[in-house]
């Protein structure tokens, strides 16, 4: 037999929280003594803390916990349990990292409001380009809800060209135009040389060549272009011109952490 004290120590949980599972009667020593009121517990009991704790982990209540206890929760059952829930903590944490860095984003905005890096902006022509595409919709022009589309849409689209033997013949082009149902359209699109041909699982479409496009390179994960974005914004209201598109110009992508990655910001514009 092992007292509370043992017992908490090698279940690794207090004894105050015994004391609580017990008045719940979620788990009742395996004696007390009447003198002295003293509790004892046994080892085989450790079986039925770990599942405890493991489900409070998980987020069930107390309540809930009891009565999955009841019926007799396998070990396979739990861990089933567990690896859900493992999948949506990640899920959240991804979430909450990608919001974290949109934050951060939008205070470094705030922060060099005045100071944005206008004179970086050119001006260009765009030469006209064939693409392989394949399109997606995104809620906002928010990256927590552009990266989601647009990530799957390369992937996929990397696996058809390679089915078919397509082979990029430049730099990856991604365009955006406005969803009619309020959202984004975003078009993932690799330049290349072949003919259009309904056989094939994507689209191959002509982007027309643009006369004048304000371009502004973005160094980093497209998550923290807010200041690139924003000074694009800024210095075409500022210069008397008026946005007819957009357009991204992944220049260098050399894997999947993007703070190494090098992107041209290209907005079409014309005179007001």
């Amino acid at each position: 037999m092992l007292t509370i004290g043992d017992f908490a120590r090698h279940g690794r949980v207090s004894v105050r929280m015994l004391r609580h599972y017990d008045a719940l009667g979620l788990l009742a020593p395996a004696r007390v003594d009447a003198a002295t009121g003293y509790r004892y517990y046994t080892a085989d009991q450790l079986a039925r803390l770990n599942r405890i704790v493991a489900l409070k982990e998980l987020g069930l209540s107390l309540a809930q916990i009891r009565a999955v206890l009841d019926d007799q929760l396998s070990a396979e059952q739990l861990r089933g349990m567990l690896r859900l829930r493992h999948a949506q903590l990640r899920q959240q944490i991804e979430a909450d990292t990608a919001r974290l860095a949109g934050v951060e984003a939008r205070l470094a905005v705030i922060e060099r409001e005045g100071h944005l890096p206008t004179a970086e902006i050119v001006l260009k022509n765009l030469p006209a380009v064939r693409l392989a595409q394949l399109t997606g919709v995104a809620a906002s022009w928010d990256p927590a809800d552009i990266t989601p589309v647009i990530v799957p849409l390369y992937g996929r689209l990397r696996t058809l060209l390679d089915a078919h033997h397509v082979r990029a013949a430049a730099a990856d082009i991604a365009w955006y135009t406005d969803d009619p149902g309020g959202g984004v359209l975003v078009h993932a699109g690799v330049p290349v040389a072949v003919a259009p041909d309904p056989a094939y699982p994507f689209e191959v479409v002509d982007l027309p060549p643009v006369a004048t496009a304000a371009t502004l390179v973005h160094h980093g994960a497209m998550a923290e272009s807010d200041p690139s974005f924003q000074a694009l914004g800024r210095w075409i209201g500022d210069h008397g011109y008026r946005s007819t598109g957009y357009r991204e110009l992944y220049l260098s992508c050399p894997g999947p952490d993007q703070s190494d990655w090098v992107t041209e910001l290209q907005e079409p514009v014309e005179r007001e």
